[in-house]
């Protein structure tokens, strides 16, 4: 189907590796395609017992969806091939989420975005001292989909709504302390996992993972979450931007300066996102309230005009539209999150 996705099965374990190594890895429509079609065919089989996602060369393990492609569909179709991509990764996502056989992900380098969505569904998802996991999106005039209302909002205390407003970095040992990897590995030792994984039994998966796992470094996010606690605990952006305002600490005044910069319409949209995810209890509706996001926010100005600023021009000087956080109002963000007509609506397959 594409050379950018490698498939097989070594001994019991199907293997899922992302060979697109000059785009970081990111995910193209035939991507989602040959990885849900063999998590299907694998689903059913009786010589595959569990499942391997990592990447097969370059320094990302995948560093999102295909931005320009996403793009190009809001300034040409109307968002219309845009919404087809979303819509069947989407999918890949929950059969991720809810597949029955073990999965593991090596987030062995660069995770954000579409990478995101692939790895936090496993059941082990290990990090290495090369893991720099991130939900970027508000940065573009996106939100941090793919699932990042769920797993976001079900980290401890206020990071997820930092991480998903400030699009902030964590590295390998930042990932182990908040559950967003189940393993640290030296990537010297991936090999010895991923062969181990082959041919032991797939109840000793934890165990494999477990004797190859070393001590991380300190992490420096957990070293902050008091500050992330305490100017991050509103679900109202004003009421964040005002809080760092009123600290004048060098931590304060950077990540003032990082929202700043982001769109205030998605920050706010996050901000929602995280909250109504938190109270869902089925990952297929949080997909399907991700899934009526996207389709309104992918044709609001601030995507094109994001992506544009971000990755085109890379003048890193968008025009955001509201530009002001005052200016998105309560209306435009229930618009966003209204339900679309019963036939445009996402479903799991």
């Amino acid at each position: 189907m594409t050379d950018d996705i490698l498939l097989g099965v070594q001994g019991h374990a199907g293997f899922i590796s992302l060979n697109r190594p000059s785009a970081l890895h990111a995910l193209t429509l035939p991507m989602v395609h040959a990885m849900t079609e063999a998590l299907l065919a694998w689903r059913e089989s009786d010589a595959v017992n569990c499942v391997v996602i990592d990447h097969a060369e370059g320094r990302g393990f995948c560093a999102g969806g295909d931005i320009a492609f996403l793009r190009n569909s809001a300034l040409n179709d109307n968002g219309e091939s845009g919404r087809k991509f979303f819509y069947d990764e989407y999918q890949l996502n929950h059969l991720l989420f809810t597949y029955p056989k073990p999965i593991v992900a090596f987030m062995d380098g660069i995770t954000m975005g579409g990478g995101v969505g692939i790895s936090q569904p496993a059941r082990f998802r290990v990090a290495t001292e090369n893991t720099k996991f991130a939900m970027p999106e508000t940065g573009i005039g996106l939100f941090p989909d793919v699932g990042g209302g769920w797993y976001l909002s079900r980290l401890e205390g206020r990071v997820g709504q930092f991480l998903a407003l400030t699009g902030s970095r964590v590295a390998g040992a930042g990932c182990l302390s908040l559950g967003l990897a189940t393993h640290y590995v030296s990537s010297e030792a991936l090999a010895e996992a991923k062969q181990r994984i082959t041919t032991e039994d797939v109840e000793r998966i934890d165990g494999i993972l477990g004797t190859l796992s070393v001590t991380p470094p300190a992490s420096k996010i957990v070293e902050t979450l008091f500050q992330i606690n305490r100017h991050f605990a509103s679900d109202k952006l004003e009421d964040i931007l005002a809080s760092l305002e009123g600290d004048e600490s060098e931590w304060a005044m950077r990540e003032l300066a990082t929202l700043r910069s982001k769109s205030p319409q998605t920050c706010k949209v996050a901000l929602r996102q995280l909250s109504q995810s938190l109270m869902l209890t089925d990952f297929a509706d949080n997909m399907a309230m991700e899934y009526r996001i996207a389709s309104r926010v992918i044709v609001r100005p601030d995507f094109a005009e994001g992506v544009r600023a971000v990755i085109v021009d890379k003048d890193n000087a968008p025009k955001w539209d509201p530009a002001t956080p005052e200016g998105v109002t309560e209306d435009l963000i229930d618009a966003i999150f209204a339900p679309l007509p019963p036939q445009e609506e996402w479903k799991p397959l």
